[in-house]
């Protein structure tokens, strides 16, 4: 190879590892997976994330950007070796950011890079990422805007202090509220990347009529404790429908001393789970919380197919706000239903997250733009 062609090769690498924070700043997801080979992989070990091909460092990217407040990297050159086709090459980094939930930090980090020529030019085959040094101490700054104070009176410094433990803490959210239809059709997309069967309706009434649709004739079918499903009627039409085997009114009539084991079976393994969740993210995870723990198995992967039924007010941004939804609102609502029925509080005793459906056409998650249930 000349040196000319050397010279380009290295300004064409030196280019792309430029586009790679560009599109990471600019949140230019389609563009950021583009920059890598059809099988290229990006790890971080120390987040922990590994996205292999495209369309995993696709989705991978708009999980991470979803979490962002801000985000701002820069890319220092490094070292570029060329083989032929081939190179290797390491960046330098150093970013600073601050998360939804409020969590915030500085990184210096290295990417050690393998590169390829593409008949579209140079692309990254591997990038591996690496962090030298992590602060995680409350950023103080903010961006530029009515609210930056970072040079104001003593008044507002001290408002501005308030302020920042209080995102430290985690921002206030009304729990209560449905979320806006950005986020439902955010919160949908990322469902989707993450393998679930994910369909936004209009309310209750619409996914009534399409429970129905998705329970196969002849299927075994527990319904879990949900008032989402109560107050849908979505229970009263699955223990009244004879083109299914409803479970929960079967196992209500067995007696617990002799026939624990089949009652455990029943619910732990239908055909069909059908039940609500507390929390669904916008990253793209359902949380669920349980007293006893009964209903997680067969949300957990027990069920040929799981069904969750979830209301638009149990949108957050992020799993730490999902816990929060959990202990500081669904908890005092059941705890209220369970003193009326069982004549006992709630607990939190149990929780599953559950990040990703690794089985295709099991889990289908039925996200409303109305608000229903706890």
């Amino acid at each position: 190879m000349n040196d000319f062609q050397e010279i380009a090769d290295r300004v064409e690498i030196e280019a792309l590892r430029g586009e790679f924070t560009d599109a990471a700043m600019m949140r230019d997801r389609a563009r950021f997976a583009a920059l890598f080979t059809p099988d290229g992989a990006l790890r971080m070990p120390d987040i922990p994330v590994e996205l292999i091909g495209r369309e995993e460092i696709l989705s991978g990217a708009e999980r991470l950007q979803s979490q962002w407040d801000f985000f701002v990297q820069n890319s220092h050159p490094g070292t570029i070796r060329i083989d032929g086709d081939d190179a290797t090459g390491r960046t330098y980094m150093q970013e600073v950011a601050r998360l939804l939930d409020g969590r915030s930090g500085l990184n210096f980090a290295i990417y050690h890079d393998a590169y390829r020529r593409t008949p579209e030019g140079w692309r990254f085959a591997e990038r591996v990422y690496e962090i030298r040094y992590a602060d995680t101490s409350p950023l103080g700054g903010s961006a530029p805007g009515p609210d930056a104070r970072a040079h104001g009176s003593g008044e507002a410094r001290a408002q501005a202090s308030a302020e920042e433990e209080a995102a430290v803490a985690g921002p206030a959210y009304d729990f209560g509220a449905p979320a806006s239809a950005e986020r439902l059709e955010r919160t949908i997309e990322a469902l989707r990347a993450n393998g679930f069967t994910a369909e936004l309706l209009d309310d209750a009434a619409a996914a009534r009529a399409r429970v129905k649709d998705l329970i196969p004739e002849g299927a075994s079918v527990f319904t879990g404790a949900s008032e989402t499903l109560r107050l849908s009627r979505i229970v009263e039409d699955i223990e009244a429908d004879d083109r299914c085997e409803a479970i929960r009114p079967r196992v209500l009539t067995m007696d617990r001393a002799t026939e624990s084991d089949r009652i455990r079976r029943l619910i732990a393994t239908p055909d069909v789970f059908l039940a609500g969740v507390a929390a669904v993210t916008e990253t793209g995870s359902l949380v669920i919380a349980s007293g006893s723990g009964s209903q997680l198995p067969a949300s957990a992967g027990g069920a040929a197919k799981a069904i969750w039924v979830v209301g638009a007010q149990k949108v957050v941004p992020d799993l730490s706000t999902a816990l929060r939804r959990v202990e500081e609102h669904a908890l005092a609502l059941e705890t209220a239903r369970a003193q009326a029925v069982y004549g006992q509080p709630s607990a939190v005793n149990r929780l599953l997250v559950l990040n990703a459906e690794p089985q295709p056409g099991r889990g289908t998650v039925l996200l409303l733009r109305e608000a229903i249930g706890f």
